[in-house]
C-alpha cells in the first residue's frame, strides 16, 4: 500500500476519532432530576406522580367529553399525525438500503451491419439481437454508513412522534382552558349582572328619598353614574365568554357556529379540590415531549456524525448479473447464457477535503443539539417551577379575597341598613358598595385564575399525550 493511501486512512481514522462519542456524556444538568423546589404547601401532593389523563382530576364529565372531542377532531393534531407518518416512511426508505438493489431489462434489436466497412461486395443478412438480465448490487456495510443512517432516520421518527405528542398536550390543556374561561367569563357576567341589580335597588332608594327631600340632586346623580359604570362592565364579561365558546368550538374540531350546549350552560370554571399530584423532577424528564424532541433530535446528529465519518473510508459493493443474450436464435440456448460476479469499491481518495468538511459541520451541529437538549431540561424546569409558584401564591391570593369579600358585603350591609333609617350618608352607602362589587369581581377573576393555573402546572408537567393510542 503506498505512503500516500497509508496517509489518507490516517486522516480519516484520526477525523473519525476526534467526532466519535460527542454525545455520550449527553446527561441532564445536575439538579434536574431532583424535588421541586417551589415553596407550595398544601397546593401540591410531590410524592404522586401526575396522571396521565390529568383532565379527569376535575370530575366533570364535560371537559372528559370536550379533551376527548379534541383529540379526535383537531386539526393541529391532524397535520402533526400527517407529519409523523412523512418521517416513518423516510425511515422505511433508509431501511430499504440494508437489502440488495435490483434491476430487470429485457430488450430486442433488429440491425444489419455494414457489408462495405466489413469488406463484403453484397449487403449482409438481418439480424436479431435478443436479451434478458437480472443485476443485483449490495453495498457492504463495513464503516456503518447505511447502518448510521438508519438510526438518524429513525431518530427523526421519534422526533416527529413526540412532537405529535406535544401537539396533543397543548390540545388538551388548551381545550380544558377555553371551557374554563367560558365558564369563568359566565360567572364574572354573573357576579357583575347581580352587582347591577344591588346598585339598582340603591339608585331606587337614593330617588325616592330625594322625591321625599331627604337627598339632594348630587347623591343621585352618583348613583346613576356607579349603575352606568357597572353596566358598561358586562359587555366585556359577554365578549370573553364567546371568545372562549368560539375558541372551543374551533379546538374540537367544529366552526364557532356549534358551540358545545353543555359550555354555553356553564357558569363555575372546574377545578381540583385536592393537592394536585405532581411527582419530581425526574419523572418531569420521562414525560414531557418536547425534551423527547430534543434528545432524539441530538441522537439524529450523532448518527449523522458517523454517516460523515463513513465518507471517508471507501465504499464496497457486492454486485451479480445473469441474463441470456442471443443473436438469431432462442434465449434458452446454453450459448446465449451469461453471468458475472464481483466486488466494487469506490472512494473519493485522494480528495477527502469534502468529507473532512462533512464531519467538522457534524461534529458542530452534534455540539449545537447537545446544547439545545439542556437548554430544554432547564426551559421545562423553569416552566414547571413557575406554574407551581404562581398556582400556589394564588390560592393564598384567594384566600385573602374570600375574606374581603365577605367583610365587605357585611359593611354594606349595615351601612345599608343605616343610610335606609337615616343615620349615614349617601357617600358611605356609595363607597361601601363599591368596595363591595370591587371585592367580588377581584374574587371572581382570582377563581378563574386559578382553574388557569391548575390547567398550566399539568401542562407544564407534560402528561396527557399517553391518554389515547
Amino acid at each position: 500500500m503506498s505512503a500516500r493511501i497509508l496517509a489518507a486512512l490516517a486522516i480519516g481514522l484520526t477525523l473519525a476519532g476526534c467526532a466519535s462519542g460527542l454525545s455520550n456524556s449527553a446527561k441532564p444538568p445536575a439538579g434536574a432530576t431532583g424535588p421541586f423546589v417551589s415553596q407550595t404547601a398544601g397546593a401540591v401532593d410531590m410524592a404522586a406522580n401526575a396522571p396521565t389523563a390529568w383532565w379527569r382530576l376535575f370530575d366533570d364529565p364535560t371537559v372528559d367529553q370536550l379533551v376527548s372531542e379534541a383529540l379526535t377532531a383537531n386539526r393541529d393534531l391532524a397535520v402533526a399525525a400527517a407529519n409523523l407518518r412523512v418521517a416513518r416512511a423516510a425511515l422505511d426508505v433508509q431501511r430499504a438500503a440494508r437489502l440488495p438493489t435490483t434491476s430487470t431489462s429485457a430488450s430486442y434489436t433488429r440491425s444489419r451491419a455494414s457489408a462495405s466497412a466489413a469488406g463484403y461486395p453484397r449487403p449482409l443478412a438481418d439480424s436479431n439481437t435478443y436479451d434478458v438480465g437480472l443485476d443485483a448490487s449490495y453495498e457492504v456495510d463495513i464503516f456503518g454508513r447505511v447502518r448510521k443512517a438508519i438510526a438518524a432516520a429513525r431518530a427523526d421518527a421519534r422526533v416527529s412522534q413526540a412532537v405529535y405528542d406535544g401537539v396533543r398536550i397543548t390540545v388538551a390543556a388548551e381545550t380544558a382552558r377555553a371551557y374554563a374561561d367560558a365558564c369563568s367569563a359566565a360567572r364574572e357576567l354573573a357576579v357583575a349582572r347581580s352587582t347591577l341589580d344591588l346598585q339598582q335597588q340603591s339608585f331606587t332608594l337614593t330617588e325616592r328619598l330625594f322625591a321625599a327631600g331627604r337627598d339632594n340632586p348630587g347623591d343621585v346623580a352618583q348613583a346613576r353614574a356607579l349603575l352606568a359604570q357597572t353596566r358598561a362592565a358586562i359587555p366585556g364579561y359577554e365578549t370573553a365568554r364567546q371568545s372562549a365558546l368560539f375558541r372551543l368550538a374551533t379546538l374540537t374540531g367544529h366552526p364557532p357556529s356549534q358551540v358545545p350546549e353543555a359550555a354555553e350552560a356553564c357558569t363555575t370554571a372546574p377545578r381540583v379540590t385536592r393537592p394536585l399530584p405532581v411527582g419530581d423532577g425526574a419523572a418531569l424528564l420521562g414525560r414531557r415531549p418536547d425534551i423527547h424532541e430534543a434528545w432524539n433530535a441530538l441522537t439524529a446528529t450523532s448518527a449523522r456524525l458517523g454517516v460523515a465519518q463513513a465518507d471517508l473510508f471507501p465504499t464496497v459493493s457486492l454486485g451479480a448479473s445473469v441474463g441470456s443474450t442471443a443473436v438469431n436464435t432462442s434465449l434458452a440456448s446454453p450459448t446465449a447464457f451469461r453471468w458475472s460476479a464481483g466486488p466494487l469499491i469506490s472512494w473519493s481518495f485522494p480528495n477527502l477535503t469534502a468529507a473532512a468538511a462533512g464531519v467538522r459541520q457534524a461534529k458542530a451541529s452534534d455540539a449545537a443539539a447537545f446544547a439545545s437538549y439542556q437548554g430544554v431540561i432547564l426551559n421545562a424546569l423553569q416552566e414547571t417551577e413557575t406554574a407551581l409558584t404562581t398556582y400556589a401564591r394564588e390560592l393564598d391570593r384567594r384566600r385573602a379575597l374570600r375574606e374581603a369579600r365577605d367583610q365587605n358585603r357585611e359593611a354594606a350591609r349595615i351601612v345599608q341598613v343605616r343610610y335606609a333609617a337615616g343615620r349615614d350618608a349617601f357617600l358611605a352607602l356609595l363607597d361601601a358598595q363599591t368596595r363591595l362589587a370591587n371585592s367580588e369581581a377581584d374574587l371572581a377573576v382570582s377563581e378563574a385564575a386559578i382553574a388557569g393555573d391548575q390547567i398550566a402546572v399539568f401542562k407544564a408537567l407534560g402528561g396527557g399525550w399517553q391518554a389515547t393510542p
